[in-house]
Formats: structure tokens, C-alpha cells, sequence
């Protein structure tokens, strides 16, 4: 076998073909045919502690309470070096594609728990590759400023990723949190990272989620996180609204929300994202100014 296919993974699946796949940034991915049908194989010769685990954790919670019109890919095996998944053979969006993912992201944003913060007893997860600290709060301005926000940002500062007076503005906009991140909304399930990506259409038009970073949070997070990059249909918004109304001023606070996965494309990638999480930064701090 190659050594990117670890026997772990691929043991007793007979496998007849393995089929390097294109697009993924942290991992390498893989068609695996065998004689049961196609799986999907991603490793990592060094993956970093639990990132699989917590992967699989992720898809296994949003396969639990994912309504019908949307569809989580079931975890075949996992470990430390990879998953493998069943395998999803992609099509192209249909007529409704859009307004299904809309009212079936809100019946997943349903699903609810007592705290924010970890979906099972796992403290820490990850967001991209970066490590995130995911212990349980009952409030979600703590979680979101101080286990989200303010360690992204030191760690960005500290790489050299954004210029150090961000720190200063989190620590100006931490004192109106409250108000920055919306009226109190019960911990909902999300998907953590839903960018256009993350979100494969099969033959029949169905959306699917793949490559979770799960946790309970705010839904807002993964509304302004599938508008960083695009390749969502205002149709998916108005639906997703029309089931599960969205508390007003929603979209102004859009750009508050994406400042996490900034910060990571800045740690991780470096490019204008660091740039762009401090002018962010900035629009808040300057509001409150005027």
C-alpha cells in the first residue's frame, strides 16, 4: 500500500484502486474502490493530536440531528492517521437545492444544549488545523470573546499574522460584547466551519455537510461563515429565515462572526486574511466611536 493509505484504514476493504482527489488545504484525500462500492479515504502523514477524531465526533453528532433535507456522509472508520467515509457521488445543484439547504440548516440549528462549547467531553477541537478551546460556558459573549476571539487573535499577533494593535481593539470590543453578538439565542448545533467547500450536491440535488468543526454555538456563526467566501443562494438565506426567523440586524453583525476563521486563514495562510480581521476590528471599534 502507499504509505499515504495507512493500513489502519484500509484493512479487510479490498481495496482495488486508490484515486488521489484534488482540493483539500490540510489533508490528502482519496477514491478508495473496492468490491462494497466507493469510500472516501483522507490522512495525514503528521496530522496533529485528535484531528480525525474530533472530525468524526463532529460528523457523527450532525448525522444524529441532521433533518431530512440535508445529508452528513457516515463515518466507515477512524483514527488517528484518517476516516473513512461513505462515499458521496456529486451532481449538480437543482432547482431547489438552495431553499432545501436553507430550511435544513435551520432544523439542524434546532437542535439544542444546555451550555456552548463541546459537543461531547472533548475540551479542545479544532477550526481548520488550529487548535480552539471548546470547554463548556453558559454564556456565549465568554465562549465567543475569550475562547474564540482573543486567543486567535494573540496567536496571530504573536506569528506575526496581524499587527498587535488588534489586541488592543478585542480588548475595546470585549466590553460590548454583549450587544455585538446579538440577542441571547439558546446553543445550537453547528457546523463550525460551512463554507461553500464543506458542502457537496449529489446526483439528486441533495446538500451535503463534510469536514465539521462541531460544536454548540451561536447559529449566526454559520450564516456569516457561508458568506465569507460565497457559493451559498440568497434562496438558502430566505429560507433558512422564513423556518427559523432570524433575530433582527442579523446581517450587520455578519462580519463580527467571521472574524475567527480570518484570523485562522491569517495563522494558517498568512495573505491579506490577517489584514482583513483588522479592519474589521477596526469598523467596530469606529462605530462605537461615532
Amino acid at each position: 500500500m502507499s504509505p499515504h493509505l495507512p493500513e489502519s484504514l484500509v484493512s479487510g476493504l479490498e481495496v482495488c484502486r486508490a484515486t488521489a482527489l484534488s482540493g483539500g488545504d490540510i489533508a490528502l484525500a482519496y477514491r478508495l474502490d473496492t468490491p462494497d462500492g466507493p469510500f472516501f479515504l483522507k490522512t495525514k502523514e503528521r496530522p496533529t493530536p485528535d484531528l480525525f477524531e474530533r472530525e468524526a465526533a463532529g460528523l457523527a453528532i450532525l448525522r444524529e440531528h441532521a433533518p431530512e433535507q440535508i445529508g452528513v456522509p457516515e463515518v466507515v472508520r477512524a483514527d488517528a492517521s484518517g476516516l473513512v467515509l461513505e462515499w458521496i457521488e456529486e451532481g449538480r445543484p437543482g432547482r431547489h437545492t438552495e431553499e432545501s439547504l436553507g430550511r435544513g440548516l435551520a432544523g439542524l440549528h434546532r437542535a439544542t444544549h444546555p451550555t456552548f462549547g463541546a459537543i461531547d467531553g472533548a475540551l479542545a477541537g479544532y477550526l481548520g488545523s488550529a487548535q480552539v478551546d471548546l470547554t463548556p460556558t453558559d454564556s456565549w459573549r465568554d465562549f465567543y470573546v475569550e475562547r474564540r476571539l482573543r486567543p486567535l487573535t494573540e496567536r496571530a499577533v504573536r506569528e506575526g499574522r496581524v499587527d498587535p494593535v488588534a489586541l488592543r481593539l478585542v480588548d475595546q470590543l470585549a466590553g460590548r460584547a454583549e450587544e455585538l453578538c446579538g440577542p441571547p439565542e439558546p446553543p445550537a448545533l453547528l457546523h463550525g466551519d460551512l463554507w461553500g467547500g464543506n458542502r457537496l450536491v449529489d446526483q439528486g440535488g441533495r446538500s451535503w455537510l463534510i469536514d465539521p468543526a462541531a460544536y454548540w454555538g451561536h447559529r449566526e456563526v454559520d450564516l456569516a461563515m457561508m458568506q465569507l467566501f460565497g457559493g451559498f443562494g440568497e434562496e438558502c438565506y430566505r429560507a433558512y429565515d422564513e423556518t427559523y426567523p432570524l433575530a433582527d440586524g442579523w446581517r450587520e453583525r455578519v462580519p463580527w462572526y467571521q472574524l475567527p476563521p480570518l484570523l485562522v486563514h491569517a495563522i494558517l495562510f498568512g495573505g491579506g486574511y490577517g489584514a482583513s480581521a483588522l479592519r474589521v476590528l477596526r469598523s467596530y471599534a469606529e462605530g462605537a466611536d461615532s
